[in-house]
Parts: C-alpha cells; sequence; structure tokens
C-alpha cells in the first residue's frame, strides 16, 4: 500500500499509464482529459506527469469505469460461465452479479458449486447472489429444496455475495417464518428483491423484511411509489421483457433519481449478447431515448456498485480497482462501442478479441433428468364441462399474463387446441424425481399452428413444458427431452423435426457463444415453421411456468396463481 501511495505521489513509476484518456468521471459527470497511472491492477493516481513501465495512448478517446450488470442469470443464456463472460468482456463489461437459481433449482447446492468453480479466472468478476428461493414457491416441484441452513452454508463456504432475489413476496408479507429465517440467515448483505405489482401497505410490510430492491416494474406509478419508499430500481432490459423505454422518464424528469437505480438484464440469450451486445446496448437505448450520457453511465457502473457494496469499483479514481474501457471515439453518443478493455489493470479485450479465459468443462455436475413416465395422449386428454375455461393469455414484452376466460373449442366431447384462434394446450411435466406429475392447461398468444415446441428450460424449477396444437406432438416433445437429457425441441405428429441438448442441468452447452446462438437460432425457427411468431418463444414459453408472476401460470401442479393463493382450476 505504501507503494502505491508512493506512485500516486509520482515518486515510482507506475505499472501503467494510460495517457491522454478522455474519463468519463461518475463522480462529477463531466469529461477531463488526463492520464491514469495503474499498479498491482488498482489505479494509483489520475493527472499529467506520471511515469509508468508501459503506457497505453488513449488518443483523446472516452475512458470509462468497467460496467456492472447488477441482475442477470447466467443459466438463461445457454451458455457457460465462461462462455458468457466471454461475450460480456468484449462489450465493456467487467462484473456481474448473478442469480444462479436456475441451476440450484435443477440440480441443488451442487449446481451453484459448479457456477463458482467455473467462474474463477475468468476476463469479468461474477458475483453470485444465494438462491433465496428453491422452490420459488410450494407451488412448484425442483431438484432438491434449499432452507435457510441451505442459505447460511453458502454464505459461510464464500460461495454468494448477496442474498438473491427474494421471489415468494406473499410469504415475505404474510410474516412466514420459513422465508424470513432465509432473510435472517442471510445477515448484513444486499436482499435483493422481486416484487411484481406489490404496492401499498404490502410494498411496506415486503420493505420491512430488509429487501430492498427490485427488477419486476412495469410502470411508472409502480417504479415511483418503490422509488420513494426507499427501494431500489433495478430497471430490466432483457431478451424478451424490455422495461427501460417505459421507465425511463423517471430519470429524465429527475436525473437525481439515477443515484438509486440501475440497469439490469435479468434474462437474456446468446444472440442478444452477440447481435445487441451487453450493458453497452442498454446505454445505447438511453442515449437513443434521449438520457444524459453521465446519467446513462451511472446506472451501469456507480449505481450497482454502490447497492451491492462494492466500494472498490464502478468509477475511475485513486484506489479503485482498474477496470474499465476505452471507446472507439472522443464522446458518448448513441453509437457508443468498445475497442478495448482492461480488467484489474491487465488488457483483457483487443480488437473483439477476449486474451482470458479457464476451461471449465470437466467442472460439470452430472445433468439429473429422471423422467421415466411421460404420459400418453389419452392421459392429457381434458373432458368438456361447462362454457368457459381458463387460458393463460400471453401479451409479448412482458412477463405478465392474464387469467383469459374463453370458450373452448370441443370435439367429441373433449377440449382441444383451437390454433384458429391462437389456443394451444400446455403441458408441464415433473422431471427431478419420477414422480410422473403432470399438469395441463391451455395458452393463447404463442401461435402454435401445428406440431408443439418444448424445453427443460422452464422457470423457475425447470421441469419439462411443451406447448402444442395435438396430444401427439407434445408427447413426443415430452419423449425427444426425456432423450437428450433435456434442451430444446420441436416435434410435428411422431416426429421429432429438431432438438438441441443442454446437458448441464438442462439448462446450458459447452458450445462457444456463436454457436449457441447458431443453435437457438435453428430451434426457433422450427418452431416457426410450426407457426410460432412470438420474439424468443422458448423464453417466453419458459417463464409461464414461473409461479411467483402474475397471473395465472402453469407447473407439474396445474394452473397456479400466486396472487389468488395456489392452485386453479382449468374451468371457469
Amino acid at each position: 500500500m505504501n507503494k502505491l501511495a508512493a506512485i500516486a505521489r509520482g515518486d515510482l513509476p507506475a505499472d501503467l499509464v494510460i495517457r491522454n484518456a478522455k474519463i468519463a468521471n461518475v463522480y462529477s459527470l463531466n469529461y477531463e482529459l488526463s492520464d491514469v497511472a495503474i499498479h498491482s491492477g488498482k489505479i494509483a493516481g489520475i493527472g499529467r506527469g506520471y511515469e509508468g513501465i508501459t503506457s497505453f495512448d488513449a488518443q483523446g478517446r472516452v475512458m470509462i469505469p468497467g460496467m456492472i450488470d447488477g441482475h442477470v442469470h447466467i443459466e438463461d443464456t445457454m451458455m457457460t460461465p465462461q462462455a458468457f463472460a466471454y461475450s460480456a468482456a468484449l462489450r465493456g463489461t467487467s462484473t456481474v452479479m448473478a442469480d444462479p437459481h436456475e441451476i440450484s433449482n435443477a440440480l441443488g447446492i451442487a449446481g451453484l458449486e459448479y457456477m463458482f468453480r467455473a467462474s474463477q479466472g475468468l476476463p469479468i468478476d461474477i458475483f453470485y447472489g444465494a438462491p433465496s428461493c428453491v422452490p420459488a414457491s410450494d407451488l412448484e416441484t425442483p431438484y432438491e429444496e434449499l432452507d435457510m441452513t441451505a442459505i447460511k452454508s453458502m454464505f459461510d463456504s464464500g460461495l454468494v455475495q448477496h442474498l438473491g432475489e427474494m421471489m415468494n413476496y406473499p410469504a415475505v408479507i404474510a410474516g412466514d417464518p420459513e422465508v424470513w429465517g432465509k432473510i435472517l440467515a442471510a445477515g448484513n448483505v444486499p436482499l435483493t428483491g422481486h416484487a411484481p405489482g406489490v404496492s401499498g401497505k404490502s410494498l411496506n410490510a415486503y420493505l420491512v423484511s430488509g429487501v430492498n430492491s427490485d427488477h419486476e416494474c412495469v410502470n411508472l406509478d409502480e417504479a415511483h411509489e418503490k422509488l420513494s419508499r426507499g427501494m431500489w430500481l433495478m430497471i430490466r432490459e432483457g431478451a424478451s421483457f424490455l422495461d427501460l423505454k417505459t421507465l425511463l422518464p423517471l430519470i429524465k424528469s429527475n436525473p437525481l433519481n439515477a443515484a438509486r437505480c440501475m440497469v439490469v438484464s435479468d434474462d437474456i440469450t446468446a444472440r442478444y449478447l452477440i447481435e445487441r451486445g451487453h450493458m453497452d446496448e442498454k446505454i445505447r437505448i438511453m442515449l437513443r431515448e434521449g438520457l444524459d450520457p453521465f446519467t446513462a453511465l451511472r446506472m451501469v457502473t456507480l449505481s450497482p456498485a454502490e447497492y451491492f457494496r462494492l466500494w472498490d469499483r464502478g468509477g475511475i479514481a485513486p484506489g479503485k480497482i482498474a477496470d474499465f474501457s476505452i471507446l472507439d471515439s472522443d464522446i458518448i453518443d448513441e453509437s457508443f462501442r468498445v475497442a478495448s478493455v482492461w480488467k484489474n489493470g491487465r488488457q483483457v479485450v483487443r480488437d473483439d478479441d477476449v486474451f482470458s479465459m479457464n476451461d471449465s468443462e470437466n467442472l460439470a455436475p452430472v445433468t439429473h433428468v429422471r423422467v421415466k413416465k411421460i404420459p400418453s395422449p389419452e392421459q392429457l386428454q381434458i373432458p368438456a364441462q361447462g362454457n368457459k375455461i381458463n387460458v393463460i393469455g400471453v401479451t409479448e414484452g412482458t412477463v405478465i399474463t392474464q387469467t383469459l376466460q374463453l370458450t373452448p373449442k370441443v370435439e367429441n366431447g373433449l377440449i382441444v387446441p383451437d390454433p384458429e384462434r391462437d389456443i394451444a394446450k400446455i403441458v408441464v411435466l415433473e422431471r427431478h424425481r419420477d414422480t410422473g406429475r403432470f399438469g395441463v392447461g391451455f395458452v393463447k398468444g404463442l401461435g402454435v399452428r401445428r406440431g408443439a415446441f418444448g424445453s427443460s428450460v422452464a422457470h423457475d424449477a425447470h421441469n419439462f413444458v411443451v406447448a402444442g396444437a395435438d396430444d401427439l406432438s407434445i408427447v413426443t416433445a415430452l419423449k425427444g427431452l426425456a432423450e437428450i437429457g433435456g434442451g430444446l425441441v420441436t416435434a410435428d405428429g411422431q416426429n421429432l423435426t429438431a432438438s438441441f441438448p443442454l446437458p448441464i442441468g438442462g439448462l446450458m452447452s459447452y458450445l462457444q457463444p456463436e454457436e449457441v446462438s447458431a443453435e437457438l437460432a435453428k430451434m426457433e425457427r422450427a418452431a416457426s415453421d410450426l407457426g410460432v411468431r412470438i420474439n424468443h418463444p422458448f423464453m417466453v414459453m419458459s417463464f409461464l411456468c414461473l409461479s411467483v408472476i402474475p397471473e395465472l401460470r402453469i407447473t407439474d401442479l396445474g394452473y397456479v396463481d400466486i396472487t389468488k393463493g395456489g392452485v386453479q382450476k382449468i374451468f371457469a
């Protein structure tokens, strides 16, 4: 430390000096043309006259702090942590706050341990949250349940840095001792939240638990209320659920709100990362919407750093770790392109090439897919009764669903899918414990005209989910998922028309980013051949199983609605 001070004084040469950098200062919210001295991975000083063993001439281009994604599920990219890190580092991301509850639902503690091991030695830092809701609620069936004792052990072993999103908000509000026990077991750490539509006294009850952030706001009134009650807002902009443009007026009307707001990914895909980007894409969106560049930059650097108590990063200043990027321009504008990236004072990206990666292929745990009891087409039949059925209503671009009460199509006394009205049958089959339990319902908005498409990515318990236009195709898809050990499939009648195996927990592939993107594109084309027109159809369908999002959902227990207290009937 004394040497760092000597270098800061200019008495000794630094390891590296970045010269002629146009520093984007997120503290003073202005540009500063200067040099930056770096030693042992930390910033020693800012100013002219520093000498260094090596130097890099920024030539007046903008230097920004390493960007931070405050909430993302790496598993949803279907890539391993190192493949994800490769894609994120290219875009100037240096730190990721990841919630591993997907792999933890599929593989238990072993899944979290794998993610932690696979995240060492990467060109970005990945900090994990303790998965607080495995299962998300008692309406889902995971591989194993992780209780408050498991949460404490995660912190004791150093696997996690914060508490992952507390999704079972009804239990928090009700004062459920098991759920509150998990919160208390986490101790004095950032407690991240999940509270869609929670308002008024219920919001007060949620906040007194100490959980104080939320990424589920979908309108300005909700966001303003939560911000005014002391919550930190994580504004979501992912592949399928796009809230940034909707909520940006909250910041534009009062830029001071950026001090307690950050922009996060939540759920993104390999294709999104490759074609659009990561946190850099969120900057571009904010600038196109007219937000001040420094305000936008703060929400992907300093704000998340302060929320997660990462005092050593978030800005370019003496004593901070040397995480930064050099843009290819001398101003932050809508083109916003990262040219070079440094992590801990070492260059990790140059000319679209990443220098530092590890090899975690041999670290993966065994995938558990225990499915021997697959229902027959006859077992999926639903005899008609009454005049109306409940149907899950999908609206593209939002994670919220509707409970639709519709007149069913009936043939030979059975309720059947109705492609002409965009009503498909949807089935969830428990895949972790070989119970053979399955739930059956109907969904409107996926666009299935024939056949079926299915996945073992089904938030959050990640059982098998298949939507289709006929029972035979649905059963074929379920069998295909079992045969490949989890992944994505499409089927038409007795034929499995396409598949993409995900050997790590039925969630992730060993393939590189471009290969994962190509496989996902192949599967989306196969779904399109069945008539599916919705963007990111597999991701959209996966969220229909998440019991802690309103309104109507489906799990292996059947229809569920967290706002109505549990399992619901098919017939309205």
